[in-house]
């Protein structure tokens, strides 16, 4: 790689997990209890612990699917997981090539089944996340300097969670994974968290707020239309609209309480060098938090004293990963920062498209060169601390 100029990183994609991952990669003492497969009268069941399901039975290709045509075949229970899992969700080889394919240097990673599960055994899920991450760690050394591996941490234990992302950075890991919900009924902004924010600041990493799958009552759409996979495909005709609605807002429902509430708790007085970033919710409602919160605080600055006022925050800690064909890129950098917002494709999930780096060329096509550049890779490169030096020697060195 010649330039950080021209570096283009990819700041939301995914892995597919190979369903043996946490039986092969946990502590032998959880691995009776390890996320894995089970398979009734040929139906697939992703069950953690003794029997939890996390999906319902035979839906799991759900969760890939970005090269399926026609896309109800992902949940009409004929396909399986692995039927959704192009090659390059999942071998490190491939990935590469499709990246260099793509013109695009290098991929944040963040997990899929690892966004599912939540659980209240402290211990199990920090084996889990360790598991994740050890795996995590052997994909992205096969191909190095062409990912930014997101560490997985358990929040449930937070002295536990900070000397797991100390391995984690230790190993090349470049931000942390934080659910964008209270973990253990605290807000992102407890205090209590605070060791985990003070540390990814020492670190220079990100925080990356990234959407969950949440089924039943966590589900923040499901009092609309039925929170449950089953209801969409077997009752059609009463929610017909679920995948839409909740694949359209879903992850802003989520998102949105998250970023405000770390302003409003002071999460960004205690900790003014953080960076968080908002990944797979689109970037478009930027500018409208920050109008919103503003025009509040005139009114209820006397409930909760900031140093700033809320806006403040969003420009200076916060970033935004824009979806591939958002229209209003332009605007939301003069609103937020001209180094606030970045890109990323979701792949290879079901919402997500292989013609995604040509599509955030298109939408951006109309801004000047160096935002173009600062959308496509330069602005992530800063967050996640990417250097020539550090990034793989990938399409830009050719460029």
């Amino acid at each position: 790689m010649t330039s950080d100029a021209a570096i283009v990183i990819d700041c939301d994609s995914h892995v597919m997990e190979p369903l043996d991952l946490w039986e092969n990669y946990i502590e032998p003492r959880y691995r009776s209890r390890a996320i894995r497969l089970v398979e009734i009268d040929g139906v697939e069941h992703l069950v953690m612990e003794t029997d939890k399901l996390l999906l319902p039975p035979g839906v799991l290709a759900g969760l890939g699917g970005v090269d399926t045509v026609p896309r109800a075949r992902l949940f009409d229970r004929s396909m399986r997981y692995v039927d959704s899992c192009p090659k390059a969700s999942y071998d490190p080889t491939a990935r590469a090539a499709m990246l260099d394919e793509w013109e695009v240097d290098v991929g944040v990673l963040f997990p899929t089944i690892g966004i599912l599960w939540t659980t209240e055994d402290v211990g199990w899920a920090s084996a889990s996340c360790r598991a994740y991450n050890n795996w995590q760690a052997d994909f992205s050394s096969a191909i190095p300097g062409r990912t930014a591996p997101i560490a997985q941490l358990n929040f449930l234990d937070v002295d536990e969670a900070v000397t797991e992302l100390d391995r984690c950075l230790a190993l090349g890991f470049r931000g942390v994974f934080a659910y964008p919900e209270p973990y253990g009924g605290r807000r992102p902004g407890h205090p209590d968290f605070d060791p985990i924010w003070a540390r990814c600041v020492e670190a220079g990493v990100p925080v990356c707020l990234h959407l969950v799958v949440r089924l039943g009552d966590a589900n923040p759409a499901g009092r609309w239309y039925g929170s449950r996979v089953e209801d969409t495909i077997d009752a059609p005709e009463v929610n017909a609209g679920a995948l839409l609605f909740n694949f359209s807002i879903g992850g802003t429902l989520q998102l949105i309480p998250a970023v405000t509430s770390m302003v409003v708790d002071g999460v960004f007085d205690r900790h003014p060098d953080l960076k968080v970033m908002c990944v797979e919710s689109g970037a478009g409602w930027a500018g409208y938090m920050m109008d919103r919160m503003d025009e509040k605080f005139d009114h209820f600055a006397w409930s909760r004293p900031l140093e700033l006022r809320p806006s403040e925050y969003i420009r200076r800690n916060v970033y935004f990963v824009a979806e591939p064909e958002e229209r209003s890129i332009g605007s939301q950098l003069d609103l937020v920062g001209h180094d606030r917002i970045m890109w990323g494709s979701d792949f290879p999930h079901v919402d997500s498209s292989m013609h995604a780096p040509d599509m955030i060329r298109r939408s951006i096509a109309g801004l000047d060169a160096a935002d173009q550049r600062r959308v496509l890779g330069t602005n992530a490169a800063a967050v996640f601390n990417l250097t020539p030096a550090t990034a793989g020697r990938g399409p830009s060195a050719a460029r």
